[in-house]
């Protein structure tokens, strides 16, 4: 007898015998909660379902047990011809860890299984698109391609169409990849003139009713919800506190010095706490299996290198590889590969490549060099660790400069500490950042407009407003506001219209929709492309400075360029006793407002966490000295040399629309991450000001947002002009009424 819990199965007798069959030779005792709960609906296949649980708990089994039973059951080959069940993953890696899962449970009960992405074969896709059934693993820009290459057949192709299985849920809501998976799917019922049951898959979930509402628009209060009750996890954690020493060289000793042909190593250019970290990194991970999370490439490269070579100085075999979004396929398939087979010991440090769903089982440990970007990511990288009823580890290095009387205030508060004890205060109350709302996604309407033009052939602009601006992203959007849209794109000759009002692409349109960046919704940065004797290494932003016998840092090795075509955008590569890690693009996360007031109550605490080192214990009580000396307790403005702080502890999004407040009066201002900085303003100035911000009341956004100057972050917002880019921007960064909150909190002695 199967039990679920302490109980016996009720779901397991409901299942296929040849399902029944796989799980007994599988050895397991029982289900999981969430396992058990998802059977009955998910065979029923009348209900959209969101299922929420941690990482390495069943999710995906819970989902496929009861789809694969009732495939088997409905006897799949005499079905009419099309795929049977269309799961969509965020990740290439995810989809190619889940082919090799599936495909071996599947085949043996005659379903086939099939992955579509960017790097499969040509020829597997065809054999896909000649004998469709079974299980499509795809990424949303390769369903994207799908409409747009294949969209007279895209209804037969998913004709007897089951179920729609989207995973890791969480990482699409609010983002423009998530309006586009959004409008994909609702594209798709029209496409097959019904419904199909939507079942998503999530580890981290702020707000279970938003996601519901995110999987089916306009209808989720009908999603059905089942969360895991099996995250009571032990943690074992601990954060540890450097403090930066200036390096032994400056920059510019360390360039002439080159100049000269003389070397110069990592370390001498590297500030003291970076050291510092990577000699207890390795002392405490090497010989065992770990992920290293770094906020940023660069950091990625820097440690990864630092590691390294501490191995080669002990001589041991390299245990530290590093696997960031940059690296060429082969190379993060390689650490993926390592992580996997565990013949020897291998720590990887990474970005958030690594934070989602890949099997690459349990990890010995977690660190986090410097603050999580959000509570939501920390806990999902948490999960990596710690499966299986074993304690989960987490170490969390925090560098800070150190304090001398020329520091700004906002850097003497010791910010990144007290943001990463308040991360862990809010994951240890189970708080994560709910969804971005509000968002008009307006760059992805532009390009779901041309894909379903694309896909058709043309359609009339009634029939367009209908497929898109229905339940979905883009419901904010009026008739009038999509017929605005729709003569700028004829402007810039992307649509046009033919005589009886059929929408097609125009000339510009045509080569945008045919090249294959247009599948991403998101915008690509143009990249040099990295070699050594022919080997593909990864990619480089265009706008790095890369000259012949510079140094780089890359893929965990040191290299000298040979040569740089800039025609081509190709460097090559040779191997170097020294290197520098390169600075790559990219955004930095924005902070919630709920974050902010958790590290207020940091400051104003007195408690000092036990899981603290001495260090971090030493720069808390620095920073609560420092809150308490500059009164922030009791004022929110701060008064530094000609220029005046002010401090409202709320989110990134709530003081950016402030300062941008503050901006259109004609003050210069500028964001220090804890507190705005208002250049040659006196306190009282300010004060004045910001009274007179009060006195006005919240402004209207739009006209909030055309005083910004430049407007244009996503892919197509280049399409998008006056009133139709201030109301895309304003959705996006500004929330008046939050801000205003806020500033009525601070101004009346209330922060918080």
């Amino acid at each position: 007898m199967l039990h679920s819990g302490s109980s016996p199965s009720t779901a397991f007798d409901l299942l296929h015998p040849s399902v029944q069959r796989w799980i007994w030779e599988q050895n397991w005792t029982d289900l999981r909660d969430v396992q058990e709960a998802a059977v009955e609906p998910i065979l029923a296949g009348e209900v959209d379902v969101v299922i929420a649980a941690a990482t390495a708990s069943g999710k995906t089994e819970a989902a496929f047990l009861p789809i694969v039973s009732r495939l088997v059951a409905e006897d799949s080959g005499s079905q009419q011809p099309g795929f049977r069940v269309l799961y969509i993953s965020p990740l290439k890696a995810l989809i190619n860890d889940q082919y090799s899962r599936l495909d071996v449970f599947c085949e043996r009960l005659g379903i086939p299984v099939f992955r579509w992405h960017g790097d499969v074969a040509g020829s597997r896709k065809a054999a896909a698109l000649h004998n469709p059934s079974g299980v499509l693993l795809i990424t949303p820009e390769s369903l994207e391609a799908l409409f747009v290459n294949q969209g007279p057949v895209v209804a037969r192709l998913l004709a007897p169409l089951s179920y729609i299985v989207v995973d890791e849920l969480h990482s699409y809501i609010g983002a423009e990849r998530g309006a586009q998976l959004q409008s994909l799917l609702h594209r798709l019922d029209l496409a097959l003139r019904r419904t199909t049951p939507r079942i998503a898959l999530s580890a981290t979930l702020g707000d279970m009713a938003s996601a519901a509402e995110y999987l089916r628009p306009g209808r989720g209060d009908d999603v059905l919800l089942l969360a895991s009750d099996a995250d009571g996890q032990e943690i074992k954690l601990q954060i540890r506190g450097y403090t930066a020493a200036a390096p032994r060289l400056t920059r510019r000793q360390a360039d002439t010095m080159e100049k000269a042909g003389q070397d110069v190593q990592l370390e001498d250019v590297v500030s003291r706490d970076k050291i510092d970290m990577s000699e207890h990194i390795y002392s405490v991970l090497h010989g065992s299996d770990n992920l290293i999370f770094a906020n940023s490439r660069n950091y990625v490269e820097l440690f990864a290198d630092l590691l390294s070579r501490l191995c080669a100085r002990n001589h041991i075999p390299n245990e530290f590889w590093p696997h960031h979004g940059s690296l060429a396929k082969g190379l993060r398939e390689h650490a993926e590969t390592m992580l996997k087979e565990r013949s020897s010991p291998v720590s990887v440090v990474c970005t958030s490549t690594l934070e989602m769903g890949i099997d690459i089982g349990t990890m010995s440990s977690i660190a986090q060099l410097d603050s999580p970007p959000s509570v939501a990511s920390l806990r999902q990288r948490l999960g990596r660790s710690g499966r299986r009823g074993e304690a989960a580890v987490l170490r969390i290095y925090v560098g800070e400069a150190e304090i001398t009387d020329d520091t700004p205030p906002p850097d003497a508060l010791r910010a990144e500490l007290v943001q990463s004890i308040a991360s862990v205060r809010l994951l240890l109350d189970r708080w994560y950042e709910p969804p971005a709302a509000g968002d008009l996604h307006l760059s992805t309407l532009v390009q779901q407009l041309l894909s379903l033009i694309a896909q058709h052939g043309g359609v009339r602009a009634a029939e367009a407003y209908s497929a898109l601006c229905g339940p979905g992203p883009f419901a904010g959007l009026t008739k009038a506001k999509f017929g605005r849209l729709l003569r700028a794109l004829g402007g810039l000759d992307l649509v046009s219209q033919a005589g009886d009002g059929t929408l097609l692409l125009g000339l510009k349109g045509e080569r945008i929709a045919n090249h294959y960046t247009f599948y991403a919704a998101f915008a690509t940065p143009e990249e040099y492309r990295l070699t050594s004797q022919g080997r593909a290494l990864g990619t480089l932003p265009i706008e790095y400075p890369l000259v012949e016998g510079g140094l780089l840092i890359f893929a965990g090795r040191r290299w000298r360029v040979l040569s740089v075509n800039s025609e081509q955008k190709v460097v090559d590569l040779a191997h170097s006793p020294g290197g520098r890690p390169p600075r790559f693009g990219g955004t930095v996360s924005p902070v919630h407002q709920r974050v902010r007031q958790e590290m207020l109550a940091v400051y104003t605490g007195t408690d000092a966490p036990q899981y603290l080192d001495a260090h971090a214990r030493y720069m808390l009580d620095e920073a609560r000295d420092n809150f308490e000396r500059y009164e922030l307790d009791k004022r929110s403005i701060l008064p530094w040399g000609a220029d005046s702080l002010l401090f409202l502890w709320t989110g990134d999004r709530e003081t950016g629309t402030v300062a941008t407040a503050l901006a259109q009066r004609g003050l210069e201002v500028a964001n220090e991450g804890l507190a705005l900085a208002a250049t040659g303003v006196s306190p009282e100035d300010l004060r004045r000001e910001l009274d007179h911000l009060l006195r006005d009341g919240p402004p209207d956004a739009l006209a909030l947002a055309a005083s910004v100057e430049n407007k244009q972050s996503e892919k197509y917002d280049w399409t998008l002009k006056g009133e139709l880019l201030d109301m895309a921007y304003a959705a996006r960064s500004l929330d008046p009424n939050g801000a205003w909150q806020a500033l009525w909190s601070a101004m009346s002695g209330r922060p918080g």
